[in-house]
């Protein structure tokens, strides 16, 4: 199949996204050079790879994919879309901050940030419990761990064509029936993750957003160990929703443009409801003032606040 090309409107930066996957990758299920993203997927029963590398000089990126999937491109080029956030206009974002105090500087100063989200949400919804009071280093360790333990092969004829791509992310199923026995998580959060799965492989939870992202939350905080940060953190990075924000997150919480004393959880929830619909986009170039100005790697490398379930 010809590689697809997915335009959005400028600007929009690979470096953004480049960064964000450096930190988080998964070897096996994931892979990452200069300039091209690939992964492992699941797609109605099918499975194979998916492959997306900016394309210079246009305003586009390219998406290629393994023959096992082609009957499936319109769905995993809507996923992409979504997942590397090409549908937004910038300037409309720029718009609706310009007049804020806080967020308006940092939006001109970084008009090209856009809003990566994962290609599967329940992988993010396991990646954002696994990450719950650790920092995103030792996160992905422990997901690392549970792929090695529960991950399966992708077929070799298609594997193959894609170097290094040989594991998909472990199913609900896998996960909800294992032995997680010294994987470096405590034992409530082992719990917490194995009762999602659960509820997931059992059809009790379904993980979407046609109902709006509010009850989407308010169904995850239902489950035991489930909080408002780590449901607000699935709706955002998990589905690319527009107007989550985990106000409870350290890295919100400390940056830099708050000053040295920093700003409460029920401060800047406050705070955030000037910035709707968009407080993810919020969230984003906050995460980036506290990056680029504290010196860190990423915002969310620091330890992340605990559920508020147990």
């Amino acid at each position: 199949m010809t590689p697809l090309h997915l335009p959005y409107i400028a600007p929009w930066s690979w470096t953004q996204f480049h960064q964000h996957f450096a930190l988080r990758l998964l070897p096996g299920v994931e892979a990452l050079d200069a300039n091209r993203y690939s992964r492992t997927v699941r797609m109605d029963g099918s499975v194979g790879w998916i492959s997306v590398r900016p394309l210079p000089d246009q305003d586009a990126i390219e998406l290629t994919m393994s023959d096992s999937l082609h009957e499936h491109a319109p769905t995993l080029v809507s996923h992409v879309r979504k997942m590397f956030d090409l549908d937004i206009d910038p300037a409309a974002v720029a718009r609706h901050f310009i007049d804020d105090p806080q967020l308006g500087p940092l939006v001109v100063a970084n008009p090209g940030l856009r809003l990566p989200s994962a290609f599967n949400p329940f992988e993010q919804a396991v990646r954002a419990i696994i990450g719950q009071q650790v920092t995103v280093k030792a996160a992905v360790t422990i997901t690392r761990r549970l792929i090695e333990r529960l991950g399966s092969e992708l077929p070799r004829s298609t594997a193959s064509k894609a170097a290094g791509l040989l594991t998909l992310f472990p199913s609900p199923e896998a996960i909800a029936q294992a032995q997680l026995d010294n994987i470096g998580m405590p034992g409530k959060r082992v719990a917490t993750l194995q009762r999602l799965a659960a509820a997931v492989a059992e059809g009790a939870l379904e993980l979407q957003v046609q109902d709006g992202a509010d009850e989407l939350i308010r169904r995850l905080c239902m489950l035991p160990g489930i909080g408002p940060w780590t449901a607000e953190y699935i709706a955002l990075r998990g589905f690319g929703e527009a107007d989550a924000f985990p106000a409870a997150d350290l890295g919100l919480l400390k940056a830099p443009l708050w000053g040295s004393e920093g700003i409460t959880a029920k401060q800047l929830l406050a705070r955030s409801q000037a910035w709707r619909p968009w407080r993810a986009y919020a969230a984003v170039h906050i995460w980036q003032n506290y990056g680029v100005t504290a010196r860190q790697t990423r915002p969310d490398e620091k330890a992340r606040p605990t559920s508020s379930k147990s």
